[in-house]
């Protein structure tokens, strides 16, 4: 049996298409008519939401027969046109494709029987349904609900000629997802006894459920149960009540925000259900898919290690200069000394005399280094190479420039890194960077042909003297690898094998994203503590109880802690509240200062002041 599904999610991750129904709905057709029966009767509108997902750049197709079983289609009275239907909605769904696509032939529940005439069983009703549904490229039965469903499905695929078929549960967050007879337990318990009966499932789903925030619940507890890959098709969830308006959270943006973290936790492929349109499908495409691809790239190429090139000779890599000597930030690595440095944001239009005069009251504190990001939250600032360029040459401080994948191709980025070490900077931070759906040109496309650790794999091999290709740069870079980290990560167990991984790229020292609970940043530090890197703990004072709202619900990889929430809350006035984000900051660094290497004061808003008065 040829499985088409199973080679497609093994070269990544796959995009499904979203909602049909909910589509239909939306072209003027009312819930009084059998959706499926359109597949006989108005194939035009059926093929438009399918091309439209297409465009989309879905590369699974869901065909309109969730419903188009014997005892669903009877409440229509077109029980007869069971297989008719059914075998007009592969043939759509494949027209669509065109070759693009693979098709999923969909089978929902059957039902509870209408009479008591209707005495056929559950298996028997959907195995007609999948006699008219062979020509899919696999069956998937969508949201499985009770046992009964479960158990009905398996007996069906199994009693027609064998072909792929998934398995998708309707996890609810209000729901049993993980204990009882209709449990996500006893679902797994069913599908270990088929999979050991030789025809098991190619994937696993989780589907419909009560939106994306309910399906991230049900992916953490299923994701370490399975070794099958697991498709997620979240619906787009119930309107919330947000100070007296119910508002509804998926959008475009939010629905690909959760897909990543969907990814974090194992997901294979992603796509919709009830409510999400071809708009969310081509959010995914374009903001969540790049990034896959870029650590697929880091990890099944050579970065670093030297990229197959046409030329046949590669030249052989030198010793890379000492740690201790590539800069004075190496030096005090390498040494153990506790590293301070203050992190600015370079402006957004290219006056660069408030940057220099921060960098300057930096200096003159014996902060040791400062550091700029490249474009935070997908903005357009001046380049931090033109920005550490003027700080080092105007105040002497050296700087952390950090370098992102999100803009440029690996040329582009080789280019970077030879542009820093030509102009003398050499201490460098390697991002994989915010798509730029994050930022103020949603529009834009983000590049990622490598994520951080393929960078800072490409910098290790500059350093040795080669290029992107294994050719000769006549001499070696001399910079010091710095790389990122989340303490925070929902994906715990992944972000410490991506920084061993990243330690393994060549990487000299860690800096964490902004810490405000000491245990969390303990817990990762004991976790990747075999790469024996140095550990820069990143420390924001708060400036606001707004300022902390807007870190604890916006900014990615940050987590603020309710206790901290209420010292500022507890507050009356902006002045105090600036004085307790202060405090609040101190108490972190005097806790975790035994342990880390140095910290990291980020300036907020571009106010170096307050982040040197944690300092003092």
């Amino acid at each position: 049996m040829t499985d088409p599904l199973r080679e497609l999610l093994k070269k990544g991750l796959v995009i499904f298409d979203g909602a049909m129904g909910t589509e239909i709905y939306r072209r003027n057709f009312f819930v009084n008519a059998s959706y499926e029966q359109l597949c006989l009767t108005r194939k035009d509108v059926i093929l438009d939401i399918h091309r439209q997902y297409i465009a989309a750049g879905a590369e699974v197709l869901t065909t309109n027969t969730f419903n188009a079983n014997a005892r669903r289609l009877a409440k229509f009275g077109i029980a007869d046109q069971t297989c008719a239907i059914n075998r007009a909605g592969v043939a759509l769904a494949r027209q669509a494709a065109g070759g693009k696509a693979l098709v999923a032939g969909s089978a929902g529940p059957v039902g509870e029987p209408e009479s008591p005439a209707d005495t056929r069983s559950r298996a028997d009703i959907l195995a007609e349904q999948l006699s008219g549904l062979t020509g899919s490229d696999f069956i998937i039965f969508e949201s499985l609900r009770t046992r009964q469903d479960l158990d009905a499905a398996v007996e069906a695929v199994q009693s027609v000629n064998p072909m792929p078929y998934v398995l998708s549960f309707a996890a609810d967050l209000h729901a049993s997802t993980n204990r009882g007879e209709d449990g996500l337990d006893d679902f797994l318990n069913v599908i270990e006894r088929v999979s050991q009966s030789g025809y098991p499932p190619t994937a696993i789903g989780l589907n419909c459920g009560s939106g994306p925030e309910a399906t991230l619940t049900a992916l953490e507890y299923l994701a370490p149960k399975i070794k099958l890959p697991v498709i997620v098709q979240p619906n787009a969830g119930a309107p919330r009540n947000i100070d007296g308006r119910m508002l509804y959270m998926t959008s475009n943006e939010y629905f690909s925000t959760y897909a990543r973290r969907y990814v974090q936790l194992g997901a294979s492929a992603i796509g919709g259900c009830c409510g999400i349109t071809p708009a969310h499908i081509e959010e995914l495409v374009r903001t969540v898919k790049p990034l896959v691809r870029a650590e697929q790239n880091s990890a099944h190429t050579n970065v670093g290690y030297g990229i197959i090139t046409r030329k046949q000779e590669q030249a052989q890599p030198v010793d890379p200069v000492p740690l201790r000597e590539r800069s004075k930030l190496g030096a005090k690595l390498a040494s153990g000394q506790f590293i301070t440095t203050v992190e600015i944001t370079p402006p957004r239009g290219f006056d660069l005399a408030k940057t220099i005069a921060g960098a300057r009251l930096c200096a003159e504190a014996k902060v040791d280094a400062v550091n700029l990001p490249d474009g935070p939250r997908a903005s357009a600032r001046i380049s931090p190479l033109v920005t550490a360029i003027a700080i080092e040459r105007e105040t002497g401080i050296e700087t952390i420039p950090h370098c992102c994948c999100r803009d440029k191709s690996l040329i582009g980025l080789q280019a970077e890194l030879l542009g820093y070490a030509g102009a003398g900077i050499h201490n460098l931070l390697f991002i994989t960077g915010d798509p730029p759906k994050l930022g103020d040109y949603p529009s834009s496309t983000g590049v990622f042909d490598i994520d951080s650790i393929g960078l800072a794999a490409m910098q290790n091999n500059m350093n040795k003297g080669l290029d992107l290709g294994n050719q000769s740069l006549n001499a070696p870079t001399s910079v010091v690898i710095g790389v990122g980290a989340d303490p925070n990560a929902l994906a715990f167990d992944r972000e410490c094998d991506r920084i061993r991984r990243k330690a393994d790229a060549g990487a000299d020292f860690i800096i964490t994203q902004p810490v405000f609970d000491p245990e969390v940043l303990f817990r990762f530090m004991d976790a990747v503590a075999d790469t024996k890197l140095p550990v820069i703990a990143g420390v924001w004072p708060l400036t606001s109880f707004r300022n902390a709202q807007f870190m604890h619900d916006e900014v990615p990889g940050v987590v603020v802690p309710d206790s901290i929430m209420q010292r500022m809350a507890s507050s009356p006035d902006r002045d105090s509240q600036r004085r307790e984000g202060i405090a609040i900051a101190r108490d972190t660094v005097a806790i975790i200062r035994d342990r880390v290497s140095g910290v990291q004061i980020s300036a907020p808003f571009g106010n170096v002041s307050f982040a040197l008065e944690v300092l003092k």
